[in-house]
This record gives C-alpha cells, sequence and structure tokens, in this order.
C-alpha cells in the first residue's frame, strides 16, 4: 500500500512539474498563468500527498494566490 501511494505521489509530482515547464512556453501571460496555477495546484497535492511537506504546500498556494491576482484582480 505504501509503494502505490508513492508511486502516486510521483506521478502527481511529475504532471505537476510538466504543468509548469509548458506554462514557461507560453507567450500570452493570461494563459501562462492559468497553466502554472494548474501545475502549482498540482503540487499543492503533491505536498500533501509526500505526508504534508508544507513547503510544497505554502509555496505553491502563494504561487496560486498571485496568478489569481492577476487573472481576476488587476486590469491591463
Amino acid at each position: 500500500m505504501i509503494e502505490s501511494a508513492v508511486n502516486q505521489a510521483e506521478w502527481v509530482g511529475y504532471a505537476a512539474m510538466l504543468m509548469v515547464l509548458i506554462s514557461f512556453m507560453m507567450k500570452d501571460f493570461r494563459k501562462l498563468r492559468f497553466v502554472n496555477s494548474v501545475g502549482a495546484l498540482l503540487f499543492v497535492v503533491y505536498g500533501f500527498l509526500l505526508q504534508i511537506s508544507w513547503p510544497i504546500v505554502i509555496t505553491n498556494l502563494a504561487i496560486v494566490g498571485v496568478n489569481c491576482y492577476y487573472l481576476f484582480f488587476r486590469k491591463n
């Protein structure tokens, strides 16, 4: 059971990593922030799957917060 949880956590981590990497290839900043937010949320899930790794969870929640600010509250 533990081995299965580790593999599941690793897959979530790989998906998060891929989304963050893809986000940096975007030219449109709105798309970049959206895709980056999805990756950051996946990293939050990954942090919880690692028996709650607070540095991962807190950092990525902050990233989601910054992205949401620029996506929804800042007018350009």
